[in-house]
């Protein structure tokens, strides 16, 4: 027996114990994370920063604030989640009453990212943990520190038979997917996505795939240029463009192209300043292996914006790329990092019918005052959920799912969805005894049918 089919088996014992089915006990542990965080707010902040430079600042602002509203929204709706919910019941029913009770699934598995390190390792295991499952985590060893330090707060603070976080790399991704889990979440790359998914098919384990993909926005006429180059700046670059959601490339409307492209050079500088290498709201790219790629992705003849490259310090300046096509190289990936690509269009039609033509992606960003043009691309193009007039800020909403579709990811999370995806609706049909149908019953006969028929 190894050590994770050793782990995972504590888990399992101590789920059966019923212990993680009481929502104090849920309550209680959500608050005591929350605790462990906020004191260790500064270790967190160190550890992001030496893993890619990022700000005190920024740490908060996406991905400690959202951690701590989760905790908070789930503490304080956990008790009505949880409850048994009744329906309605049908004729063919009566007497009787029908309800559903939402019950943990059990031992889960989140498998989380490099680019949000505490975000997207801890905000789903939120959600198991209010649902009453027992959390593996196996962070990215792509952000050693934060890892290293996730590893610390929750190991030396939680029984391991109920919250455990299991550090390393694909060895030990692959070994623990050797084992029979109740859900597994993983975000990430779609080509890894795929592998989970075929591990997990193994022993039938339910999946949530949280992927990505190229996310388009698009500018219409008579769009606010102004307001849209400031939100596609700060969307684009926050994180170093290393956001599963950020705007992957631009279609804009030919007739306002020309401004928007000085407008987003203006943004650039207000918020990086002259020299970006020097602000301290630009991540630097996490590893050589990502900077390679990102740098073979440039074309210095389509480069009207940023350009300059950094090996030693893994830096990449805010780019745009203009007269870009679907032939380009930075047309055939997720970039994932700092480089804005522009494809100009005259006929929205054409502009539709080449998003359509993709994978779905997992975000699609519209910048239009049009009330027809917003509801025709809604309607037309499917993606995993996105904004209009704004970039990224939909997945700060709890109220909100936030999940791909297609080749962007399947399954959703984030508040109440989050404890949907981590649970059971089981379904219960309730009779009294004072009362039997007597037309269930053989023998069968033409007025006994008459009857069922109507009352089906």
């Amino acid at each position: 027996m190894n050590t994770y089919e050793e782990l995972l088996n504590k888990q399992r014992v101590f789920f059966n114990s019923n212990t993680t089915k009481s929502v104090k006990f849920r309550k209680e542990q959500m608050k005591k994370l929350l605790h462990i965080l906020k004191t260790h707010e500064k270790e967190l902040d160190n550890a992001i920063y030496a893993d890619f430079k990022k700000s005190s600042f920024e740490n908060f602002a996406t991905e400690l604030s959202l951690i701590y509203s989760e905790l908070k929204h789930s503490i304080k709706m956990v008790n009505y989640w949880s409850k048994k919910k009744y329906v309605g019941t049908n004729l063919a029913n009566f007497p009787g009453s029908s309800y559903i009770i939402p019950e943990p699934l059990g031992n889960t598995l989140i498998i989380g990212a490099w680019n949000y390190p505490y975000l997207l390792s801890l905000h789903p295991a939120i959600s198991a943990l209010a649902a009453g499952n027992t959390v593996l985590i196996k962070p990215s060893e792509l952000a050693m520190n934060t890892s290293n330090l996730m590893a610390k707060l929750i190991n030396d603070n939680f029984d391991s038979q109920y919250f455990h976080v299991v550090e390393g790399g694909v060895t030990e991704t692959t070994e623990l997917l050797k084992q029979k889990f109740d859900k597994i979440f993983y975000t990430g790359s779609s080509s890894v996505g795929k592998i989970i998914l075929k591990a997990a098919a193994e022993h039938l384990s339910p999946v949530v795939l949280e992927l990505g993909g190229k996310s388009p926005a698009i500018i219409t006429k008579g769009a606010s240029i102004k307001m849209a180059a400031k939100r596609l700046v700060w969307g684009k670059f926050l994180n170093g463009g290393q956001t599963c959601v950020a705007p992957d490339y631009l279609m804009v409307d030919k007739s306002v192209k020309k401004k928007l492209v000085e407008e987003i050079i203006i943004q650039i500088r207000k918020i990086h300043g002259d020299d970006p290498q020097k602000s301290e709201a630009f991540v630097r790219i996490i590893n050589p292996r990502h900077f390679a790629r990102i740098i073979k992705l440039l074309d210095k003849n389509k480069i009207i914006t940023g350009g300059q490259t950094d090996e030693q310090d893994l830096y990449i300046a805010p780019t745009i790329m203009d007269n870009v096509n679907w032939e380009d190289a930075v047309m055939k990936e997720e970039i994932f990092g700092p480089i804005l690509p522009i494809i100009e269009y005259e006929n929205l039609d054409d502009a539709i019918d080449q998003i359509k033509t993709q994978p779905k992606p997992l975000a699609l960003y519209l910048f239009t005052n049009k009330k027809s043009i917003r509801d025709r691309i809604f309607h037309e193009i499917s993606f995993g959920g996105g904004a209009l007039n704004e970039t990224i800020m939909h997945l700060a909403n709890p109220n909100l799912p936030f999940g791909g579709v297609g080749n962007s990811g399947t399954g959703n999370y984030h508040g109440e969805y989050g404890f949907a995806a981590f649970s059971h609706q089981k379904s219960i049909i309730q009779k009294p005894n004072w009362f039997e149908p007597f037309v269930k019953y053989a023998p069968y006969n033409a007025f006994k049918l008459s009857i069922l028929k109507k009352l089906m």
